[in-house]
């Protein structure tokens, strides 16, 4: 025997050594062959059972991308208006623009945002359009296509089309690595987390009510943590006409004395600031008063800078005793968000024992370098003015800032909690997410599905009962119509299946009741592969080679017609992977493997035999029936 022949017998078997060590430790719990300690210990790799198979949560939640593109164009609203400003030479430098300098701008300009990827700057003077070139835009004309909608006054843009496809992309994939993180915070190492164009699935083995409960309230949370400074001064509702915009039920015009900055001489300035309150009626739900509040509000008409933002309030409850959100009240804010979560490097729970006999949670936020600088800035320049600390939409406080604030935290305060419990949960969940980072843009939840454990272990008999009565048949008939060689086809056909399971386990892939259909089938794709040989070799035999040329002869033939089987259901399960998912996807996973293992051992591993046959034993005569 060749050289060549005694490495390939070597490499073949520290293979088959390696892979069954692999797949040894999930052996013991598949199929009880019990696994030495010391294997357990040092193979870390294990064939999952997926969830049709152990039962437990699918979660499909879809990424609304266009709200991603939505915050690209604001952002872009931003920055036209500090360069607009800088143009017209109200602002200078690099700084962000002040609260006087915003309006300032907002008396020359006004920015119409239109669907969710069009801004139109509509000028109060002519004149001033033609500033607005690609000098003005810079890198932005890259982004943003201009155009002009007919109105000498008004111009337009557009965020271009390729812009918008990279920021889907990136959407989805940053929503899928926030809801891995989010998940891997909870502990829940098992979950599998994929995509399928602008969809995220999740999927949770198990029966834990409270995992699940806890996984969907931590993932669906977009966690937009922004601080905006509240603008007091412009009493926003004061100057509401109640005869021309009526309030709607529940909701009262409420007033407050607001701070509004440090004056010349010192003292903090005071004025007089009006906000509406809206009580929920009896039986409707916080969300649904909240719908029924911005309706009104979109009647307003108000300005592109500013946003009104909306917070809980709460009272006690009759009969529990307990404190519960009964309605919202508005805050008029600057729409420019000065810091944002994403400037956040650590969020930790922390209490405060000072406010009283019982202790009082919060979270601590601590800020990069970068973000530090900012809101130190922004702090030091609005002394005295209320801080609007926004989570999700939700103004969660709104504290005066009371001096300039250095060092890089800050604190997000729960709310009232009669069951301190509960407000150590909130934390805990706040401080999760925070730290996981925000979603990019929103998901909804489009599909759920439970599947039970007794299905899964129905599945797993079944399915198991099917696959080995059909591969045992196959086996038989091999024995039965091609003696010898019917024996070392199946050999091969055995290797393949331990190939397989060890690349499952070292991939941490799942196994499926379609992946155990799978196997089935590569395993008749192994059976068919090593049939066209044998039978080309019975061919040359006939004709009346010898077994040496034969053997040759034979796999040359049987090659193409095997080569371009495989490669071709091989490029059917890269699609079913593509384009598939959960159950489909675990299909085709276990397909695609299985045809990689079929070729090899079909076309070399058998070779090595036949060939020790007809150059070692030198035999005159082939068994293949």
């Amino acid at each position: 025997m060749s050289r060549w022949w005694y490495t390939k017998l070597i490499l073949i078997l520290a293979l088959g050594i390696g892979a069954f060590v692999s797949v040894w430790p999930s052996l013991e719990s598949m199929a009880g062959l019990k696994a030495p300690p010391w294997v357990k210990e040092h193979v870390k790799a294990r064939i999952n059972r997926g969830l049709d198979l152990r039962g437990g949560l699918r979660l499909v939640y879809t990424v609304q991308v266009d709200e991603a593109i939505r915050d690209k164009r604001d952002r872009f609203a931003d920055e036209l208006r500090a360069k607009v400003g800088t143009a017209l030479g109200i602002h200078k430098g690099d700084a962000p623009l002040t609260n006087d300098e915003q309006k300032a701008i907002s008396e020359k300009l006004t920015i119409e945002r239109i669907e969710h990827n069009k801004l139109l700057l509509r000028f109060k003077d002519v004149a001033d359009v033609p500033k607005v070139n690609d000098d003005l835009l810079g890198p932005m004309k890259e982004e943003l296509l201009l155009y002009r909608p007919g109105d000498p006054a008004v111009v337009g843009f557009k965020v271009r089309t390729e812009v918008e496809n990279a920021i889907r992309e990136r959407a989805v994939g940053q929503a899928k690595k926030t809801v891995e993180n989010r998940v891997d915070e909870l502990g829940l190492r098992e979950a599998a987390i994929t995509t399928r164009d602008e969809d995220i699935i999740i999927e949770v083995p198990g029966e834990d009510e409270k995992t699940f409960e806890e996984i969907k309230a931590i993932v669906s949370q977009t966690a937009r943590l922004e601080f905006k400074i509240v603008d007091d001064e412009a009493d926003f509702f004061g100057k509401v006409n109640e005869y021309e915009h009526p309030l709607p039920e529940g909701a009262t015009m409420q007033n407050e004395l607001a701070p509004a900055g440090v004056s010349a001489s010192g003292s903090v300035k005071q004025t007089p600031s009006h906000f509406v309150r809206l009580v929920k009626k009896p039986e409707e739900s916080q969300q649904d008063a909240l719908k029924r509040f911005k309706t009104w509000i979109a009647t307003l008409g108000v300005p592109d800078d500013h946003q009104v933002a909306f917070g809980e309030f709460e009272d006690i409850d009759a009969v529990t005793g307990k404190r519960k959100p009964v309605g919202w009240r508005t805050y008029y804010l600057f729409r420019r968000a000065d810091v944002t979560g994403e400037y956040i490097t650590d969020a930790q729970v922390a209490s405060d024992t000072n406010k009283g006999p019982q202790v009082e949670y919060y979270v601590a936020i601590t800020f990069s370098p970068t973000g530090a600088d900012r809101f130190k800035m922004i702090t030091g320049a609005n002394v005295k003015r209320r801080f609007a600390i926004l989570l999700d939409d939700k103004v969660d406080s709104a504290p005066v800032i009371q001096s300039e604030i250095g060092g890089g935290h800050a604190s997000i305060t729960l709310g009232s909690f009669a069951d301190k419990r509960e407000q150590l949960d909130a934390a805990k969940k706040l401080e999760l997410v925070l730290r996981a980072g925000a979603l990019p843009a929103p998901i909804e939840k489009s599909n759920e599905q439970r599947i039970g454990a007794s299905l899964g272990s129905d599945a797993i008999k079944q399915g198991l009962k099917g696959a080995l009565l059909g591969a045992g048949l196959v086996l038989v008939f091999m024995v039965i119509y091609y003696h010898w060689s019917g024996v070392v086809a199946n050999g091969a056909v055995l290797f393949n299946l331990l190939l397989q399971l060890a690349a499952l386990a070292l991939f941490g892939a799942s196994m499926t009741l379609p992946g155990i259909a799978g196997l089935a089938l590569t395993i008749g794709m192994a059976v068919d592969a090593n049939v066209l040989i044998n039978e080309r070799i019975r061919e040359e035999l006939r004709e009346g080679r010898s077994p040496r040329a034969a053997v040759e002869t034979g796999y040359a033939k049987a090659f193409a017609a095997i080569f371009d089987g495989h490669v071709t259901t091989f490029i059917g399960g890269l699609l079913l992977m593509q384009y598939g998912t959960g159950p489909i996807k675990g299909f085709a996973v276990t397909l695609i493997i299985g045809i990689v293992a079929s070729l090899f051992t079909a076309v070399v591993c058998t070779r090595l035999v036949f060939d020790w046959w007809v150059l070692g034993r030198r035999v005159k005569k082939l068994s293949v029936g």
